[in-house]
């Protein structure tokens, strides 16, 4: 008969309850209309059940002017300095949701860029979290954003000033630590900080355990979640029947064969029912 391996560390991490825990605490205690700016956190089920209960989200700013005034919950991803000025500047009350090690990096730029130094952020250059950290650096500052090894490989800066080095949070903890080597070998002077959240780092080297062991590998989380997109090509990596699901109806349960042993683990956006309903269905098959 085989076995059912859960990550300890899937699922909900410290900032997203946060930031799920004050919308729906907000619900519950402020007398005025809610919003988030953006999504709250990258996953779809979560963000149906506060519009259920009357959250709205707003995408562009721009709106805010057709919206009654409320209460603006800032998304975990974090915002740039320029958008929480523009919130503030419409009068709305600002609930700040921001995971802390994201606004750790916030910091971070804000102080070098002020000390005259060049930013490199490492990450996606679309993910909402690093373009929040980008707007956190003054105008004199040039921002790079490398998410790859040939990026860093073509990365230059004639400027002659020192460079700041900084990750997106959900970073593979790896392979930013070749781009930062990349970087390094090229003579710049550069401050290195790992901003790598230290429950992705146990996330990816947990998964990729599991999945070392699994003869099928499911990892559960939203389309959208950087994270999940990660847990899943460390996954595949180790184990080739993985899957990418966000929820439970996605999973072909007849893919499990009674003697298989199964992994799962989850993205940091991914509630526990979801888990909760996949484990009790691969437990069926096994």
């Amino acid at each position: 008969m085989g076995e059912l391996t859960i990550a300890k560390s899937a699922g909900f991490c410290f900032g997203v309850t946060r930031a799920v825990n004050m919308v729906y605490e907000a619900i519950e205690e402020e007398n005025a209309p809610i919003y988030t700016y953006g999504p709250i956190i990258h996953n779809d089920e979560v963000v149906k059940d506060m519009k259920k209960k009357g959250v709205t989200v707003i995408d562009d700013l721009d709106e805010l002017a057709a919206h009654k005034k409320g209460v603006m919950i800032i998304r975990s991803h974090g915002i740039s300095k320029a958008e929480f000025d523009k919130i503030e500047k419409f009068g709305f009350k600002i609930l700040n949701a921001t995971c802390p090690f994201v606004s750790k990096i916030h910091r971070y730029v804000e102080e070098y860029s002020n000390k005259d130094y060049d930013i490199i952020i490492i990450g996606s250059p679309k993910h909402p979290e690093v373009c929040g950290i980008r707007g956190w650096a003054s105008d004199k500052s040039r921002v790079t954003i490398i998410n790859s090894i040939e990026d860093a490989q073509k990365f230059s800066d004639n400027s002659g000033k020192k460079l700041c080095i900084v990750s997106q949070t959900t970073f593979n903890y790896n392979k930013f630590q070749d781009i930062v080597e990349i970087i390094d070998e090229k003579g710049y002077d550069i401050t290195v900080l790992n901003t790598i959240c230290n429950a992705t780092e146990v996330r990816q080297t947990e998964a990729k355990k599991v999945a070392h062991g699994a003869d099928v590998m499911i990892v559960i989380g939203d389309r959208n979640s950087s994270n999940t997109q990660k847990l899943f090509e460390i996954c595949k990596n180790e184990c080739k029947n993985t899957y990418y699901i966000q929820t439970s109806d996605e999973m072909d349960y007849s893919k499990i064969g009674s003697n298989n042993n199964v992994g799962i683990t989850a993205g940091a956006s991914t509630p526990n029912n979801i888990i909760e309903e996949v484990s009790k269905n691969v437990r069926n098959e096994l």
